[in-house]
């Protein structure tokens, strides 16, 4: 039991301090006519990994093990992005963690006597939107510009003009960055289900359903 939580408290920090790295870099490259750095960083694509974590170790675990994990998650990954990254996304990454695996641990502990694949799809969109909302607004809105002058550092906010979704009316750059990201996460939060069915069966068939 030990060593699959260690596992679990791991792979949440793997996950979370690679997408805070991930996050300050757009995907470069065109999709038709589309700008993909309008509308995608990479870290759109390895986030939602850290919701199949926390949806596992609930599942596994029971809720009360899932939050250890998640805050286990949080505490070395803000570490690591201080180091990684710059404080701002730091504090964004950090904020929007916790906030969202908390609010996922709870949906998916009341949906989990529903069908199987209830408790991780609602659970992961619906923290997904609010992890989303939290941490673009305050990574890169300018309402936010006060967190890198606090650290001595260059304003970070993404307000200038582009298109949203790279095709649409302009708006600023982290409004799109944001709604790319989340909608990235609802196509992840459908493929994560093979991986969370496969691994749930694979937990369930060594050890007892948590309460």
């Amino acid at each position: 039991m030990l060593s699959r939580f260690l596992v679990a408290v791991a792979a949440m920090v793997a996950v979370v301090a690679a997408s805070n790295v991930l996050v300050q870099f757009p995907v470069d490259a065109m999709l038709g006519g589309v700008n993909l750095g309008d509308i995608l960083t990479w870290g759109a694509f390895t986030y939602p990994v850290a919701f199949l974590v926390t949806d596992l170790s609930n599942r596994a675990f029971g809720p009360h093990r899932a939050r250890l994990v998640v805050v286990a998650g949080f505490v070395v990954a803000v570490i690591l992005s201080i180091w990684l990254a710059t404080p701002r996304i730091a504090i964004a990454s950090g904020t929007a963690f916790l906030v969202a695996q908390l609010l996922d641990i709870s949906i998916f502990h009341r949906l989990r006597n529903s069908a199987w694949w209830h408790a991780p799809m609602f659970s992961s969109l619906v923290s997904s939107a609010l992890d989303t909302i939290i941490f673009f607004t305050l990574a890169m809105a300018p309402a936010f510009a006060g967190i890198d002058l606090f650290f001595g550092m260059e304003d970070g906010s993404l307000a200038f003009p582009a298109p949203l979704l790279g095709v649409g009316a302009e708006v600023e750059l982290w409004q799109s960055l944001a709604l790319g990201d989340f909608l990235v996460k609802l196509v992840m939060a459908l493929l994560m289900l093979a991986p969370y069915k496969t691994v749930r069966d694979l937990v369930l068939s060594r050890m007892p359903v948590a309460a």
